[in-house]
């Protein structure tokens, strides 16, 4: 089948510049093409990559794109001019992908291809309005949830497909040789927690974290996703010292560089505090599928992935008194060794069941599906 991916005006594809959505869906470009599909993929053009080439079986497109800006009708605007541009080179195709705003809206299904709505952010009222779509496609049941609220009337197009990761398990990491690391992978933004993870971290009495550190890592600036100078400059006061126990580093958007980052860490933390910012929390799971013991708010969509006293920590961040709350989980995975290594191994068979090959060959079918259904 030919199969076409339309990324948001934002983000190239190799994810250079990061983003869990572009990194996802170039890995799962490359496996429908692997399995013999016609796959076109579509993002923003970036200087050091070509307007159009072939990567593997894969023909990327690149349009002319923008900065990201906080103003969210600013960001809307110059998402309509990415897609009107990118009508001019969009080719026929039986399957349409996007998590773009106005794509379901004004590209008809009949020259591009079943409209293939990838649910990437939480949805704020705009799903009603995408009568064109013939698939609502979410990476987790809290979303789904969500979903279902919007267009009750459309259960039935609405499946639950994860992001899939872009590497094999290994199972023979061994977790009792690991560094005392706590890491935080992502965006650094408030939204993310990090202030209150610093804070939480610091709270700690110094006895009984010893020889642990905390490792801050991911993009701040604005246009990247992240808080902007302000928000890092925070972190930055709140670290000081400090220094010898907590650290930022630059982003890396390196899958390479990632996992041995994740190799060697102990503790995953992600305190997102966003309560409809989060769809999946492909990070968490990245890093489970290194071996490290993941820690998580209580968001609903980390629920798929953590169970608490299963397989890692969870920690209430609408409590009245969250720095303690988490300062407290914190104390406890940094104590349970014996705990973690077998909250570890159970990480990686969970992880198991997103690895790409089997996930794509999920998506595959359900493209399927929806061509042997007849127009309503």
């Amino acid at each position: 089948m030919k199969i076409t991916i339309l990324q948001g005006a934002f983000f190239p594809v190799p994810a250079i510049q990061g983003g869990a959505i572009e990194k996802a869906w170039e890995a799962l470009g490359q496996a429908f093409a692997s399995a013999g599909h016609n796959v076109t993929h579509i993002s923003k053009r970036h200087p050091g990559l070509p307007d159009s080439e072939y990567i593997g079986a894969v023909h990327h497109l690149r349009v002319k794109g923008f900065k990201s800006v906080r103003n969210p009708y600013l960001l809307k605007l110059k998402e309509l001019l990415y897609i009107l541009k990118v009508r001019n080179v969009l080719p026929p195709a039986d399957i349409l992908v996007t998590h773009t705003f106005w794509a379901p809206l004004l590209l008809p299904q009949k020259k591009y291809g079943k409209i293939f709505v990838h649910v990437g952010r939480y949805p704020k009222g705009q799903l009603k309005f995408y009568t064109k779509a013939s698939r609502f496609q979410v990476p987790t049941t809290a979303i789904a949830r969500a979903v279902e609220k919007e267009v009750p009337g459309r259960s039935n197009d609405i499946c639950i497909l994860p992001y899939p990761l872009s590497w094999k398990i290994n199972f023979h990491y061994e977790y009792g040789k690991r560094t005392k690391r706590i890491l935080y992978l992502g965006r650094i933004h408030a939204e993310k927690g990090i202030l209150e993870l610093v804070n939480s971290f610091k709270s700690i009495p110094l006895a009984d974290r010893e020889g642990w550190k905390l490792i801050i890592r991911g993009p701040w600036r604005t246009e990247q996703g992240g808080g902007g100078e302000n928000y890092l400059s925070k972190i930055t006061n709140a670290i000081q010292g400090c220094a010898s126990q907590i650290e930022i580093m630059e982003p890396t958007f390196s899958s390479v560089e990632l996992k041995k980052e994740l190799e060697k860490t102990s503790l995953f933390v992600y305190p997102s505090l966003a309560e409809k910012g989060e769809t999946f929390g492909l990070a968490v799971l990245e890093a489970m599928s290194c071996g490290c013991v993941p820690l998580v708010s209580s968001l609903e969509c980390f629920q798929d992935l953590v169970v608490e006293n299963e397989n890692g920590y969870i920690f209430d961040h609408r409590s009245n008194s969250l720095e303690n709350n988490l300062s407290s989980v914190l104390l406890k995975s940094i104590q349970s060794t014996n705990q973690n290594n077998v909250f570890s191994s159970r990480c990686l068979t969970k992880a198991k069941d997103f690895e790409l090959d089997q996930l794509a060959l999920q998506y595959i079918e359900d493209f399927s599906n929806l061509l042997s259904k007849k127009d309503s």
